[in-house]
């Protein structure tokens, strides 16, 4: 029995995708099978990244830091061939495809479509390059999914902007050149692009967690950070600044979370091929075909509704609800295809000499981050009903 992925694509979606998609996934392909995954599971293991700017350098190089945007060094690639690099990084290791995320989606957006044209000359070239490492910082420990009740101030002293206050769960923050920080000021929520040599600004480490180990998980603490005028991102205030930066990350965690379902799905048929019980292998048993049936099929609707998302993104048209849609559905579903397969590996599927249990924990950061399933099924009943349940 055969394990590729021409196996799990029994629908021939790849015969959707234009020559030039897949070249994108499969030089992404290429990289993490050489870069990433001999080594993540040891990664993943320790908690820590070997070199990790090194990496973002490598990833620069390959050109996915901010691939979807256009000038300032970066790819201009299509929204379809970022969500294609996304699964693809994701079957790596979800940490990976964070990493990418961060920088791209939300640090290197956030520049992009808000910041001066000094911003974008003074960081985007050297960030789309890896030679500049970003984070975000929104979520902050009492404001996670309701961001409007930040505590995070940022108040005008002269000309001067002094900011105090404490994001939680940041990736990249222990490791970046610049924060994107969000806070509150007297004229609504601001965007400031913070330094992270600044004086008062530190980022200690989140340490214990058994989910994206393969990934730096931060605290930023901003103790009287001051900043110069032009540190503000001058195009937007208000929620819509980090909202927009949030719905560009969702899209790509659509596509990404599927490459954590591929990975581990592949690796309960090759298993399944080979494990011999009973005198035959299990794939041959009813009930272990029933399991890789049905996580072939939702991986199928899955990789349908993020090449359909990706088109409509590539046309203009995609919606916040519609990136909620694929967020909420295909983690989901990604989660529940890597528990199965866990339970087609048996004691096995436990072990980090294979790829299964790691993107299953990996997924339970994922279910939750860029919106939990709560917020996203309530964007959708709003959609639905026209009624807003949020409150």
């Amino acid at each position: 029995m055969a394990s590729s992925d021409d196996v799990i694509d029994v629908a021939d979606i790849d015969a959707l995708l234009s020559d030039d998609e897949r070249a994108t996934r499969d030089a992404v392909r290429a990289f993490v099978e050489r870069r990433v995954i001999p080594h993540v599971g040891d990664w993943f293991e320790r908690g820590e990244i070997d070199d990790l700017r090194g990496l973002a350098k490598d990833l620069g190089q390959l050109g996915v830091l901010g691939m979807h945007l256009e000038g300032y060094g970066c790819a201009a690639m299509s929204a379809t061939e970022y969500g294609l690099a996304c699964l693809e990084l994701e079957a790596a290791d979800s940490g990976i495809r964070s990493l990418v995320s961060v920088q791209g989606s939300l640090a290197m957006y956030a520049i992009w479509r808000w910041g001066s044209e000094e911003q974008k000359n003074q960081w985007l070239p050297g960030m789309a390059a890896g030679e500049i490492v970003g984070c975000f910082g929104l979520t902050e420990p009492d404001a996670g999914s309701d961001p409007a009740s930040m505590r995070t101030r940022a108040r005008r002293d002269g000309d001067d902007w002094v900011l105090e206050g404490r994001k939680m769960w940041i990736t990249n923050g222990s490791v970046a050149d610049v924060a994107v920080v969000w806070a509150q000021t007297e004229g609504g929520i601001r965007g400031f692009l913070v330094p992270t040599d600044s004086a008062g600004f530190s980022a200690p480490q989140i340490q214990h967690k058994l989910s994206l180990r393969a990934s730096v998980t931060s605290e930023l603490v901003l103790d009287a950070v001051r900043l110069p005028a032009d540190a503000v991102l001058p195009e937007v205030q208000g929620l819509r600044g980090p909202l927009s930066c949030l719905n560009e990350a969702r899209y790509g965690i659509a596509w990404g979370a599927l490459g954590a379902a591929r990975s581990a799905l592949t690796a309960a048929l090759t298993y399944a091929a080979e494990r011999t019980q009973f005198g035959k292998p299990i794939a041959a048993f009813q009930l272990t075909q029933q399991k890789l049936v049905d996580s072939v099929v939702e991986y199928s609707k899955g990789l349908l509704l993020a090449l359909h998302l990706g088109r409509r993104k590539d046309a203009g048209a995609l919606t916040p609800q519609q990136v909620s849609l694929g967020k909420l559905n295909n983690v989901r579903e990604a989660l529940e295809i890597c528990r199965t397969a866990r339970t087609i590996l048996g004691a096995n599927g436990i072990s980090l000499e294979y790829p299964v249990i790691r993107h299953a924990a990996n997924l339970e950061s994922v279910l939750t981050y860029e919106g939990t399933v709560e917020m996203h099924t309530l964007v959708l009943g709003q959609a639905i009903t026209g009624i807003p349940a949020f409150r």
